[in-house]
């Protein structure tokens, strides 16, 4: 399941709809209220195997790795935040929802940064040439 953050603008999530990606927005399809940092991690313990697609820095630390969620910070301006989550769900390091489990991520135009479960270093990989 891919979850929006309040922060993505609406008209991104028609765009994503557009390109046949299914997602739903916190405080419109999933809770109607807005929620805190803590309580959308709460959320996300209680989903079964949510990706949370965010523009809040706050959600890109190693600490919040976790087996049964998925964190992407999407780094980029708020007009771009559906292409680089199509970006990021095309990507073969990301293309699996169980690929995603236990990570967070960086996502900007360079490209990727992530933290996965049980690893100590932050990893990155660029972009591929097609979008």
């Amino acid at each position: 399941m891919n979850i929006l953050d309040e922060n993505v603008p609406l008209e991104q999530r028609h765009l994503l709809r557009a390109w046949g990606v299914h997602c739903r927005v916190i405080g419109q399809d999933i809770v109607r209220l807005s929620l805190g940092d803590d309580d959308i991690l709460a959320l996300l313990h209680r989903l079964k195997q949510p990706t949370l697609f965010t523009r809040d820095e706050d959600f890109f630390g190693r600490q919040l790795c976790h087996p049964s969620y998925g964190l992407v910070w999407l780094d980029v301006a708020a007009e771009e935040a559906g292409l680089f989550i199509r970006r990021l769900l095309r990507h073969p390091r990301f293309v699996r929802k169980a690929d995603r489990m236990g990570t967070v991520v960086r996502a900007h135009h360079d490209g990727l940064e992530f933290w996965q479960r049980h690893r100590a270093t932050l990893c990155r990989i660029r972009w591929q040439h097609s979008r």
